[in-house]
């Protein structure tokens, strides 16, 4: 789709609403029936809307995704609802009232933003996708609260605006774009960008190297059900310098001590796995000091203790059994123990979890479920077998 317009006309809105929830399997017949009186473009362009609305369900829920337009990089780069409202009440917080949203993409942020009552200049130089931004404005009645503008951000005056939200694309026609100044546009721009606004925000790579974030930027590293989703590097928040780990829902935020690694001691009854946001922020130390743990492996992020310890940071596990690893050996635990239901997960290790699975327990049989870590303990290729405590 490369004109959002007739889609927006009457005729437009009925062949959504008629094309809305209709499966895959269905398409052809739909389409079929539709394209007996509507043309053959505009039925096309409407189930494929309708597909790209079921895949933005899982980011924007159903009541907002079957009103809003999406385009195939709008769904896939667009900030998950839940995060960006958490985002836009940060900046409510602190006391912002206008905002320049610079690389807006479908609007995603834009939209939670003016829902915390804050009016937002969003600019995106694609003409679709600041089409689809707009669109999604006036379907959710937000078209008073977001300008969207069709501009290069690096051209857009931000002068008159409490603070900037940067989203630099991370993907080119190759796929995701690991280096920080192969951003569109470069890190570098949108960090002195940042720099001259009262406040701001900056979206990253949540795998951006630690050394590459600025001393006066403040660095949060956002988790949603245990997925890591993004990297945020905040300016004029007061505390330059400072890292954190934010975990949705919540919000739960660990502030970095600036610890020491832990330890390493050996495997006690209990193994947390710290959550993703705690890993990328690097503070893993200070969730092993709360649990009165060590690490297993001076390079592996896991953490061990002798106790069970209630942390919303890390999810814990009793450890029943510790293996070299040997398939055979697991094999014949699993079937003393009637084990039916094989959960494998891995940190340090090649070994692919499915692989082991295949092999370990080729035939489930049993009433019985544990969990197995394949990873390092001091060094050495290791089993842990347990189950969530």
């Amino acid at each position: 789709m490369n004109d959002l317009a007739p889609l927006l006309t009457p005729e437009g809105r009925a062949l959504l609403d008629a094309v809305r929830g209709t499966a895959p399997a269905d398409e052809l017949a739909v389409a079929t029936r539709l394209r007996r009186e509507h043309p053959a473009d505009l039925v096309s362009a409407a189930l494929g809307q309708a597909r790209l609305r079921q895949r933005a369900t899982a980011k924007f829920g159903t009541e907002d995704a079957e009103r809003m337009f999406f385009t195939p990089n709008g769904v896939e780069q667009s900030t998950r609802a839940s995060v960006a409202t958490y985002r836009a009440e940060c900046f409510r917080a602190l006391g912002v009232r206008s905002l320049a949203d610079l690389c807006c993409g479908i609007g995603g942020d834009a939209i939670a933003l003016a829902r915390a009552g804050i009016r937002v200049l969003a600019v995106d130089r694609d003409p679709l996708t600041a089409a689809v931004a707009r669109a999604n404005a006036d379907a959710l009645g937000l078209a008073e609260l977001i300008e969207v503008r069709e501009a290069d951000v690096t051209d857009v005056d931000t002068s008159g605006y409490d603070a900037v939200f940067v989203d630099p694309a991370r993907r080119g026609g190759r796929g995701r774009i690991f280096d920080p100044e192969a951003y569109s546009p470069p890190l570098s721009w949108a960090v002195e960008a940042a720099r001259k606004a009262p406040r701001a925000a900056l979206k990253i790579a949540p795998g951006i190297p630690h050394e590459a974030i600025p001393e006066d930027a403040e660095a949060e590293w956002i988790s949603d059900g245990g997925d890591v989703k993004e990297a945020v590097l905040w300016f004029g928040t007061g505390e330059p310098g400072a890292v954190r780990a934010t975990l949705l829902p919540g919000p739960r935020t660990l502030l970095g001590g600036g610890l020491p690694d832990p330890a390493v001691r050996p495997v006690g009854r209990y193994l947390y796995e710290p959550d993703g946001a705690v890993i990328r922020a690097h503070l893993v130390a200070d969730v092993a000091r709360d649990l009165d743990g060590g690490l297993i492996d001076e390079t592996i992020a896991y953490v061990t203790a002798d106790a069970l310890h209630a942390t919303p940071y890390a999810s814990a596990y009793e450890i029943t059994d510790q293996l070299p690893f040997n398939v055979k050996k697991l094999k014949a635990l699993l079937r003393e123990r009637e084990v039916g239901i094989l959960t494998v997960k891995k940190r340090g290790s090649a070994v692919e979890p499915e692989e082991l699975r295949k092999k370990a327990l080729p035939r489930p049989q049993g009433r019985n479920s544990v969990t197995v870590f394949l990873t390092r303990v001091a060094g050495a290729p290791t089993m842990l077998v347990g189950a969530p405590a």
